[in-house]
């Protein structure tokens, strides 16, 4: 006992002069992150059921935002499930689904300050699963805290090609001739169409687990982001790691391509 409160103050004392050190450097205003590694965090753990991992993941969601919001971020958006996750058996997808249901439950309760989003192809969930998910997000619209987008059935193609066809409803829907809109299509009309109507300007993307690729995560706005990849399960991630992953970022000359 007495090693783990030695551990723990050495860790706060770590933690405030990495804060420090960031102090007046570049940050990002939009990070985006992918929670990866519940299931191999569960095994290493000794755990038989799997779903244990999910569940620390999911009550580390609540410490992440607050040190997202410590350290001045304005916008987080958190991958939760892939759309690809959705065809998964029953018996591993229905649990998952729960434990995302109550993660989300957490983050939007009454005493939290932040704005909720739910982005994602939420028509292929579960009705009861949206449905939960849509009416916690609406209780937080308002809210002046941290803006979170959670990704939720979530794929990068997927909502690339649900931003064109919303596009192009919007633009028949105002009498406009499908013809001209093919015409004259652009970048934009992607980019005002996505999941998120705030969250296409990503500035730095996380991956927890030591897997170094995007898996499609946000796709079409990773175009310009930095990447950061971190040797950690999500469950055991740190706040020390989120001030190292931002201390990586601030020493990067962002280029946007040029």
């Amino acid at each position: 006992m007495a090693l783990k409160a030695l551990r723990s103050a050495l860790e706060a004392v770590y933690v405030r002069r990495l804060a420090h050190k960031l102090d007046g450097l570049p940050r990002p205003r939009h990070v985006a992150i992918m929670l990866d590694g519940n299931r191999r965090w569960a095994r290493g753990a000794g755990h038989d059921d799997v779903r244990e991992g999910y569940r620390v993941g999911g009550a580390k969601v609540t410490d992440f935002l607050r040190w997202c919001a410590d350290a001045g971020i304005k916008h987080v958006t958190l991958w939760m499930l892939s759309d690809d996750n959705l065809h998964r058996p029953a018996h591993e997808l229905g649990p998952l689904l729960e434990i995302i249901e109550e993660s989300v439950l957490r983050i939007c309760a009454v005493d939290e300050p932040w704005e909720i989003e739910i982005i994602g192809a939420l028509d292929l969930l579960p009705g009861s699963t949206a449905l939960v998910l849509k009416e916690a997000a609406a209780r937080t619209t308002g809210r002046n805290g941290l803006k979170v987008d959670v990704a939720v059935g979530y794929g990068g193609r997927r909502e690339i090609v649900d931003a064109v066809r919303t596009a192009f409803d919007k633009h028949m829907a105002a009498g406009g001739d499908p013809r001209d809109l093919a015409a004259d299509f652009d970048l934009e009309h992607i980019t005002d169409n996505l999941y998120s109507p705030t969250g296409h300007d990503t500035d730095f993307i996380i991956r927890t687990s030591g897997e170094q690729r995007l898996s499609g995560f946000l796709l079409w706005q990773s175009a310009y982001a930095e990447v950061h990849f971190v040797d950690v399960l999500w469950p055991a991630f740190r706040q020390i790691d989120l001030l190292r992953a931002l201390r990586s970022y601030a020493v990067r000359d962002r280029r946007y391509g040029r």
